[in-house]
């Protein structure tokens, strides 16, 4: 598992933990470290299995898929580990992005060791279409029998997402300049990309979003952002879990799409603003 460190001096705040979204890895949120190590934190983030240049799992390794969506349990208490072996600096906060939210949240039910957690658009369950998500559950159930886990599942393949998806038709966000960077970053290091999830990944994520859907929320501070825009994750997730969180806050970010930290400089200093102000004011 591929994991990363940044500290100096000023890091005297404490350590925040980034969890990335699905295909994601270190390198995309290098403008959110920045950032964080401006204002006084250490972070600490990592590749999940599959992922960026952790080892791949799948036969197939483009393909974005995980056994069991509880083995990513286990890279965040490999990277806990790591944090305490190198001394992180206390207190420790989550900072978890789409699938990272996720992972985050059923790590927070197995008592994460941190202060206070930040989510943006955390998938909490997948915006689907009706008619879709009826079928979804069965059909990826079906490939799983039929030994289909590792096929992709219908309408994506083996193609970075942001490559094959122009600026004008992303789902990311309305910052050409990011998107930019995010497409020279797949062309400059290709090994780092996943194409589209798995029939055994989508299983996985839909059994795991049901399962957080029937526990109540972690007695932490908690801070959720979503883009008004996000065809993503389903936002009634979000605000249903918020409403119930009961030292949670939740704000839907205006004119924004799924990666809020790689959205505009002004939505994307006002969301990080706030979670840098929120983990200072949480302990």
């Amino acid at each position: 598992m591929r994991a990363g460190i940044w500290s100096n001096q000023a890091s005297h705040k404490g350590t925040v933990f980034i969890f990335p979204g699905r295909s994601e890895y270190l390198e995309r949120f290098g403008r959110t470290t920045s950032a964080l190590l401006g204002s006084g934190f250490a972070v600490v983030s990592l590749d999940w299995r599959g992922h960026g240049l952790s080892d791949r799992i799948a036969k197939n390794p483009r393909a974005c898929h995980v056994t069991r969506f509880t083995y990513y349990q286990k890279d965040v208490a490999a990277i806990i580990e790591l944090a305490k072996a190198k001394d992180m600096p206390q207190p420790w906060f989550l900072f978890g992005n789409s699938m990272g939210g996720c992972i985050g949240l059923r790590a927070l039910y197995n008592d994460l060791p941190v202060a206070a957690a930040a989510f943006t658009a955390p998938l909490w369950d997948i915006k689907m279409s009706k008619p879709l998500r009826a079928i979804a559950t069965p059909i990826s159930v079906v490939a799983h029998a039929l030994g289909r886990s590792q096929s992709y599942v219908p309408g994506y393949n083996s193609e970075s997402y942001v490559l094959k998806t122009p600026f004008s038709g992303n789902k990311v966000t309305h910052d050409q300049e990011a998107y930019d960077f995010l497409t020279t970053l797949a062309k400059q290091m290709p090994e780092f990309e996943i194409g589209g999830p798995t029939m055994g990944w989508l299983q996985e994520c839909l059994k795991e979003c049901k399962f957080l859907s029937t526990n109540p929320s972690p007695d932490i501070p908690c801070l959720a952002f979503c883009g008004d825009q996000d065809e993503v994750v389903e936002i009634g997730a979000i605000n249903s879990r918020m409403q119930n969180w009961r030292r949670g806050k939740f704000e839907l970010v205006q004119g924004a799409k799924h990666e809020l930290v790689m959205e505009s400089s002004a939505i994307r200093d006002n969301v990080l603003g706030k979670t840098e102000a929120f983990f200072k004011n949480a302990l």
